[in-house]
């Protein structure tokens, strides 16, 4: 952390994608007007009475745009007062705006210098005059307090280990590892932000999946922990005993969340590259607190991290019996009598949630999808009204113009683009000086995230331009923020298919490995996939088609682009952590020479409980974001809640364990042949039978520690 503090952080949040062109668009502006590639901004007003051009109107935006072109990070300034912005007045006069560009990279703005620039900005709004600001950039101004939505997961995910364990000490262990590998895993992430592109909301993402994950691989160390105790362990032995048995299952579950995690590497995007390794980093940070930092706390705990009504239990009646009892005992029971009818009500449920992902649509939200009361959103909403909605993203024709055949092209182009349906406006840039490079701004009719703009875009590419510019040598790129957003949804869909069967094959190799097993691998592979499917219907649900979303203040629209792949990855890596835990202890009972149902039975009881509170944790972390203040992050949030809920409540606890009855010994099949040939890898190993307990002294009465039975 030390180290992350003197180096500092470097985040990227560049989506472009090399060659294609848009990208292309973008770096032909860089070179030629490099001091108008900063983030760009937009100051949004409207007159209650009269007109914008009114002399006291103008009067007061006038001096304001001077302020504002006077602040410290703003490059250029351009109003719709002089000749250039002569566009930028509304028909009817009512409605106009300023172009603003800052002459500093996003990461080195900071939130502090976009509320000053609100500030400033909104200083002349009155009774017959509105001011509204816009772009991606002034979201800061309209962010929740800092790490909000982290302090409501954390101390909701306390309130539900408080009443697993029934004890302050025992909830404090899994917080504070969790805690403290996420910090340290972030701090590893903004020193990595230097060496590759990592994205700055990576962070947010760590956040999610480290507190999510570090809570509950806690969670499960301390339950074996606990568990040892109550058998007559003493805290050594039970430490000892934890780590090689639920922390073996740890370091297992999280490799393979950091492989899935790793799985964006195939689809070869820097942006997402960024975002794989800075989550893998945080999840190998809590792996190894699990191992290390956790063993060392609870021998600090000793027997504290059972409740005093646990320990006088303890000392009272002794070690307790194995076999778990009481409802995940009833429920393993249940399980077992109804197979058929418990798979059939499950895979229903599962395959109901999962039809509205076949109208998933990819692309970005825009301002438009932001609360009604934040000021971008009201900037928004001011420009759709006074310049169409297509205003709020208007597409850029870039070309190098060397000959005048290439002028003659240009302005064909121009014409044919100008009578295309879809587009509502075309405007020429006046050529600058000392360059070659012409800029022509394009309106559509329709807003950034639309379909209908998507497919202006592609006909303009594939079909207008190339027809308009004829044989000649003029090269025409279509950018500006709509078409980069859209090109690198199309990147990302291409490629989806191969991330999926690359994580599938590789998580099915591994338990495969771990249980030497067909049929477990191939259930738990077709179980992440009805897992994905249905919870990105849930999205589908909410964010796209509408239901529920005015409850969380998102509006309609596309889910995002690249949240399929991050969601993907992390809950193929989640799902095998619940199968892991789960199939390791049933696993470990039929080794041990159970028949099928029995195993099956007693490892189902075994872990439901702990299975649950673990998905609780995890509901309650995941779904705080919804408080991030950002779509995507709503989306996140949403998202994994909904599939961890559906995963462990539905998939592990009954539709896995139920078929698992059905096939009976098969599950444990692997043809043999194979089996002499795949390396032998243990996820969890046996315990040592507990020792028979000391005959309790007066002298134990004295320390709390000491209630527990030393077993020596």
């Amino acid at each position: 952390m030390a180290t992350n503090a003197a180096g500092g952080a470097k985040y990227s949040n560049s989506l472009t994608l090399p060659g294609n062109d848009s990208t292309k668009a973008l770096e032909l502006m860089e070179d030629a007007f490099p001091e108008q590639a900063g983030e760009s901004a937009s100051i949004v007003w409207e007159a209650k009475s009269g007109s914008v051009r009114d002399p006291a109107v103008q009067q007061k935006i006038t001096r304001m745009l001077d302020e504002v072109e006077g602040l410290p990070k703003i490059g250029r300034v351009t109003g719709p007062y002089g000749p250039e912005g002569a566009a930028q007045i509304s028909e009817d006069g009512r409605i106009a705006y300023a172009q603003l560009t800052f002459g500093v990279p996003f990461e080195d703005i900071e939130p502090a210098d976009v509320k000053k620039l609100v500030k400033v900005a909104k200083g002349v709004s009155g009774d017959q005059l509105e001011v509204e600001l816009g772009g991606g950039v002034i979201s800061y101004a309209d962010e929740p307090p800092a790490n909000l939505s982290e302090i409501v997961g954390v101390i909701a995910a306390a309130v539900v280990l408080y009443f697993a364990f029934g004890s302050f000490l025992a909830m404090l262990v899994p917080i504070v590892t969790a805690l403290f590998s996420v910090g340290v895993g972030l701090s590893a992430v903004a020193l990595a932000s230097h060496v590759m592109s990592v994205p700055e909301f990576s962070t947010m993402l760590g956040t999610l999946i480290g507190l999510g994950v570090g809570i509950d691989y806690a969670l499960f160390i301390v339950t074996r922990y606990r568990s040892n105790i109550n058998r007559g362990m003493t805290p050594e032995d039970a430490a000892t005993g934890a780590v090689n048995t639920s922390g073996r299952a740890v370091l297992f579950a999280g490799g393979t969340v950091c492989i899935s995690l790793l799985g964006m590497f195939v689809i070869n995007l820097d942006f997402l590259n960024g975002m794989a390794a800075a989550a893998s980093l945080v999840v190998l940070t809590t792996m190894l607190a699990a191992v290390t930092l956790l063993p060392g706390l609870l021998g600090l705990m000793k027997g504290r991290v059972l409740s005093r009504r646990q320990r006088r239990k303890l000392a009272e009646r002794g070690p307790q019996g194995e076999l778990a009892t009481g409802l995940a005992a009833r429920w393993s029971v249940f399980v077992e009598q109804r197979p058929r009818a418990l798979s059939a009500v499950a895979a229903i449920v599962m395959v109901a949630l999962a039809i509205p992902t076949f109208s998933l649509r990819l692309g970005f939200s825009d301002q438009g999808n932001n609360p009604t009361t934040t000021t971008t959103r009201k900037a928004y909403d001011l420009l759709a009204e006074g310049f169409g909605e297509g205003s709020n993203g208007p597409l850029q024709l870039v070309a190098v113009v060397k000959t005048p055949q290439d002028s003659a092209a240009l302005d064909a182009v121009v014409a044919k683009v100008r009578s295309t349906e879809g587009v509502t406006e075309v405007v020429a840039a006046p050529a600058a000086p000392d360059t070659e490079l012409r800029i022509v701004q394009v309106v559509p009719e329709t807003s950034p995230q639309s379909e209908e703009t998507s497919e202006l875009i592609s006909r303009l590419r594939d079909n207008v331009i190339p027809d308009a510019s004829g044989d000649s040598s003029l090269e025409v790129y279509v950018g500006g923020t709509t078409a980069v957003s859209d090109d690198f949804s199309d990147a990302l869909a291409e490629k989806l298919p191969l991330f999926i069967g690359v994580v599938v094959v590789l998580g099915f190799l591994l338990l495969m490995l771990a249980f030497r097993s067909f049929v477990i691998p191939a259930t738990a592979a077709l179980m992440n996939v009805l897992a994905v499917a249905a919870s990105f219907g849930v999205l589908v649900l909410i964010f796209q088609w509408g239901f529920g979303s005015d409850l969380l203040g998102v509006g309609e629209g596309p889910i995002e682009a690249f949240l399929p792949v991050i969601m993907l990855s992390m809950l193929f890596g989640l799902s095998m952590d619940y199968q892991v835990f789960l199939v390791s202890r049933m696993h470990e009972e039929w080794v041990k020479g159970k028949d099928n149902a029995t195993s099956v039975r007693n490892g189902l009881a075994e872990t439901s409980r702990v299975i649950n509170a673990a998905a609780v944790i995890m509901i309650a972390v995941f779904g705080s974001f919804v408080l991030s203040g950002q779509r995507a992050g709503a989306m996140f949030g949403v998202g994994l809640a909904g599939a961890v809920a559906l995963d462990a409540f539905i998939l592990r606890t009954m539709l896995v364990p139920a078929l698992m009855h059905l096939f009976g010994k098969n599950n444990w099949w692997l043809p043999g042949w194979l089996d002499k040939r795949m390396p032998h890898l243990s996820v969890e190993l046996p315990d040592e039978p507990a020792p028979a307990p000391r005959p309790a002294t007066d002298d134990d009465t004295k320390d709390d520690d000491r209630l527990i039975p030393s077993g020596r």
